[in-house]
């Protein structure tokens, strides 16, 4: 079993405190990603989606995960399971020194999560404390302008990996 933390970075534009609508351990919150089998090295054609909310138990042995799922291409099974309590918003700071955040933790056995996808459901807010939700990343970046604070407000320049974690 392999640990994977996601971490994200974004450029924010007088915006702090990046993370998904009900925190960085939100039940319902979606992550998509695909899946490399660590066997053959197959990578799944479409992103596969898992959430905190959504167990399935294991085929093998008492307990729960995410995701449980089989290779189409050699057919073995591999989990993921989320480990919550591990993921930080991603701060202005942050943006600024070009540094990633923590935002989940997967365990993953058979399988490498490769290419996290930015969806909706995330929530920032301006550094003058205006809070924006619902903010739809799917396109790439986010604009609006910031009442309180008198300035535009903008989420750009996208960025995921998921590093191994010890």
């Amino acid at each position: 079993m392999v640990k994977f933390m996601l971490k994200i970075a974004a450029d924010l534009e007088n915006l702090t405190n990046l993370q998904p609508q009900g925190g960085c351990d939100d039940p319902s919150f979606s992550y998509l990603f695909k899946l490399k089998c660590e066997r053959c090295g197959e990578l799944s054609q479409k992103e596969t989606c898992v959430s905190l909310g959504d167990t399935v138990p294991l085929s093998v042995g008492k307990g729960s995960t995410n995701l449980v799922q089989k290779c189409k291409f050699c057919m073995r099974e591999g989990t993921v399971t989320m480990i919550s309590g591990r993921g930080q918003p991603l701060t202005q700071e942050e943006s600024e020194a070009e540094k990633y955040a923590p935002l989940m933790l997967f365990e993953c056995r058979g399988y490498e999560p490769v290419g996290f996808v930015f969806c909706g459901g995330w929530k920032v807010e301006s550094l003058e404390g205006t809070k924006f939700e619902g903010v739809d990343l799917a396109g790439g970046d986010f604009a609006e302008y910031d009442e309180k604070g008198e300035c535009p407000v903008m989420i750009s320049n996208l960025r995921s990996t998921f590093d191994v974690v010890k």
